[in-house]
């Protein structure tokens, strides 16, 4: 990447993408931001079957970096007319969008403070694995804000109304433990353990069938869907997977009683 702020590495059929700005804790800024923009660019047209992100460092990612050098002086007056496009809708809200609709599994390895936004991304991961240090903080009461970059959304699904509004009012921060309790991560690992096990799970998810692509899109649509919609999705999704080399392969292999060897096709 032009700025090193990301670190894109290739493993097998897996691509992990790391944070790399650990002076600031892998807080977003511009620099960052623009690398990531090329890390999914590379990703969308390579041929990866499984994503890790990660951070470097002690932290997973802390969030916006309001102290960026390289940020443009704010104009609140063209803001209020409406004259400047926002970095939430110029740049995090696209990069989420794009997270939420690539056709490959996503996991999560969350090895430190994920604040914010950063706690925000690590929710993207369909698999979402955290060290014992760990920890989630939805910050933003801290500065004055609101939730953003999806958090609003996400929370409510994933751990209910109730705790929702309590870790976005308080501003609490939220062990690892706690958030496995609650259901907001799924597998905790000891620290030395967190990227041996990520690769793992990502390692047998890329040796999936093409299928487990299209469950991801089935799940993320499902929780805008209603029931009868879902019912359609699941009906046309259905059709897409049974067209596929691998669903051949699935069916040759549970007839000849052997291990299936998927090609994600």
């Amino acid at each position: 990447m032009q700025h090193g702020r990301i670190r894109l590495d290739t493993m097998g059929d897996v691509a992990v993408m790391t944070l790399n700005d650990p002076s600031v804790l892998n807080a977003f800024g511009r620099k960052l931001r623009e690398d990531m923009t090329e890390a999914m660019d590379r990703i969308e047209a390579g041929s990866a079957r499984c994503l890790v992100i990660t951070g470097a460092g002690r932290a997973f990612c802390s969030g916006a970096n309001l102290n960026d050098p390289d940020r443009a002086p704010r104009d609140r007056a063209a803001e209020a007319r409406g004259e400047v496009q926002g970095d939430l809708e110029a740049w995090y809200n696209p990069m989420f969008m794009r997270l939420r609709a690539l056709p490959i599994p996503v996991v999560t390895a969350i090895n430190g403070m994920a604040a914010g936004a950063g706690m925000s991304l690590a929710l993207t991961g369909d698999i979402r694995i955290a060290a014992r240090s760990a920890s989630f903080l939805q910050a933003f009461a801290r500065i004055g804000l609101v939730p953003d970059c999806g958090s609003s959304w996400l929370l409510p699904r994933l751990v209910g109304m109730a705790r929702a509004m309590e870790l976005s009012l308080l501003a609490e921060r939220l062990p690892a433990e706690t958030a496995l309790a609650w259901g907001l991560i799924n597998r905790l690992e000891e620290d030395a353990d967190l990227m041996p096990k990520a690769m793992e799970m990502a390692q047998r998810l890329a040796a999936g069938p093409r299928s487990i692509g299209l469950i991801r899109q089935m799940y993320w649509q499902g929780m805008d869907n209603t029931y009868s919609a879902q019912l359609d999705l699941e009906a046309k999704l259905q059709t897409r997977a049974g067209m596929t080399r691998d669903f051949e392969e699935g069916v040759a292999a549970f007839r000849e009683k052997r291990p299936a060897k998927f090609i994600g096709q």
